[in-house]
């Protein structure tokens, strides 16, 4: 019974110290982690001294003279730069490419072309829409506005006697109210400016008004105003 009290005291003993042992493992465990967490927060407050990069720039913005004359040099390439004018008056991609029908020196537009506003028909007495420019002259003679084709010659039932000429991309003139068609023939070629009949009175539609050339222009079949193309 003593052997057995005894032992058991002998093994409390043991515990009692193996306890201590790990408890002070743990405590110096403790102490080696918060110094190296001290040593490393030091290293991090060290002030680190940062390389500067090496100026390739020619150190222009050390030189306010020099930066001044690199500007100036800038503007006065910019100045010498040649800037398109453009002309309000020639707004349109085909404008300039007509001559005008008649000598407008003695020329005048007696009628505007009128599409999209009716204007007053006095042959008719009503108002209706106007699909050229009509144009009054001393000299009778009618001109090819461009080179081209006779493409078609007939009497229409509104408009007379009229003549019309194919020319490039797509346009057509058209000549109307003329006195007669005996000057060109159907197929021929023809110049800008080159006459190609008279001004007359053989339009029912416009009969009442002074003798005139009532004058029309299309571009892919469709009418255009023809003061948008030609300067009158």
């Amino acid at each position: 019974m003593r052997t057995f009290d005894r032992k058991k005291k002998k093994d409390r003993t043991a515990a009692t110290i193996m306890l201590c042992f790990c408890l002070i493992a743990l405590v110096s465990l403790f102490t080696i982690k918060a110094n190296i967490d001290k040593v490393a927060q030091k290293a991090k407050n060290i002030p680190v001294a940062k390389e500067e990069p090496a100026d390739t720039t020619g150190s222009t913005a050390d030189n306010p003279a020099e930066e001044s004359e690199d500007d100036e040099r800038e503007e006065a390439e910019e100045a010498n730069v040649s800037v398109p004018v453009v002309d309000s008056r020639n707004q349109n991609s085909q404008s300039g490419q007509f001559l005008t029908p008649m000598n407008m020196n003695m020329a005048k537009i007696s009628k505007e072309y009128s599409m999209d506003m009716v204007i007053y028909n006095q042959t008719l007495d009503q108002y209706m829409v106007h699909p050229g420019v009509d144009l009054e002259s001393k000299d009778k003679n009618v001109m090819a506005v461009a080179d081209g084709i006779i493409s078609d010659m007939y009497t229409d039932d509104a408009y007379g006697i009229t003549i019309e000429i194919t020319h490039d991309n797509g346009y057509i003139s058209r000549y109307c109210n003329l006195e007669s068609d005996k000057t060109v023939e159907k197929g021929d070629s023809v110049k800008a400016g080159q006459v190609i009949g008279l001004i007359g009175k053989s339009a029912l539609y416009e009969g009442a008004d002074n003798a005139h050339l009532h004058f029309e222009l299309l571009q892919g079949g469709n009418l255009v105003n023809p003061q948008k193309y030609i300067t009158f």
